[in-house]
């Protein structure tokens, strides 16, 4: 079965908030949140892959990313997670499952703390949930080179930290399409969702999401198999899952792995 991704733009108080989804309309929902400094491009094998399985897959442009619009900084992680209920509200979806990878997991913590009864279940996939000093610095680094040089200026060293040198050589195609992406990110939805990390909130309230909780990492993102781990035993009955030879976007260096695990987690719905 084939369904072609429909794009369309959901209007909020500050802009308009960017979707591309496919599937069934009245089939359950899944909502897909990437990375910072990507798009709903990420997830396009994983669209059709739901759509296919039965189910509605809408992946969301997070604010200043994508088609989304971009406002000043700085935001917050609750923010970002109240733009997916503002797009839930306008497509009429009470609740529907949360895919969050990075960026988009971090979103997701919060989702689950304070959002639970819009969530079928959450999937969080490389990320962490606070911002220890090392990790608090690398975002003041980052977004110096990003101002002085634009976005542009980290779409090499971003993607091979994400894919790895030899991977991106192996996939030219890969490589090309999210540098693309990353230089075409604007400057305020880059150090506002920069910013928003570096104020990760979420470690100690962990215990409160109640939601069926699934934690996918990579085994090559170091350190952030250690960090899950740790995650998942904070999230009362959460399962984790390790996907082999992968890095920080496994959904995309090994996306089968990736996709079984992931209809693993919703099919135990």
């Amino acid at each position: 079965m084939s369904h072609v991704i429909k794009k369309s733009s959901i209007p909020t108080t500050w802009g308009s908030i960017a979707i591309a989804e496919q599937g069934d309309q009245s089939a359950p929902a899944v909502i897909l949140s990437h990375s910072i400094l990507a798009s709903s491009m990420m997830w396009e094998e994983q669209l059709a892959v739901l759509a296919n399985a039965g189910w509605r897959a809408i992946a969301i442009d997070t604010r200043g990313h994508g088609q989304s619009s971009a406002t000043t900084p700085p935001y917050t992680l609750d923010e970002l997670g109240l733009d997916i209920i503002t797009a839930m509200d306008q497509l009429g979806l009470a609740k529907a499952h949360f895919v969050g990878l990075s960026l988009g997991g971090m979103i997701g913590f919060g989702l689950g703390i304070h959002h639970a009864d819009r969530l079928e279940s959450l999937c969080i996939c490389d990320a962490r949930a606070d911002a220890p000093p090392p990790f608090f610095n690398q975002w003041n680094d980052r977004m110096e080179i990003a101002k002085r040089e634009g976005c542009q200026a980290l779409a090499l060293p971003t993607t091979e930290r994400w894919f790895g040198k030899a991977f991106l050589e192996t996939h030219p195609e890969i490589a090309t399409r999210f540098q693309k992406t990353i230089s075409e990110t604007s400057l305020n939805g880059y150090i506002g969702c920069a910013q928003a990390i570096q104020q990760l909130p979420y470690l100690e309230q962990l215990g409160k999401i109640a939601v069926r909780t699934t934690l996918i990492v990579g085994s090559n993102d170091a350190p952030l198999p250690e960090t899950m781990k740790d995650i998942q035993s904070r999230i009362p009955g959460a399962n984790f899952e390790l996907i082999p030879n992968a890095g920080h976007l496994p959904n995309i260096d090994q996306a089968s792995a990736f996709n079984a695990a992931l209809l693993r987690h919703l099919n135990a719905h």
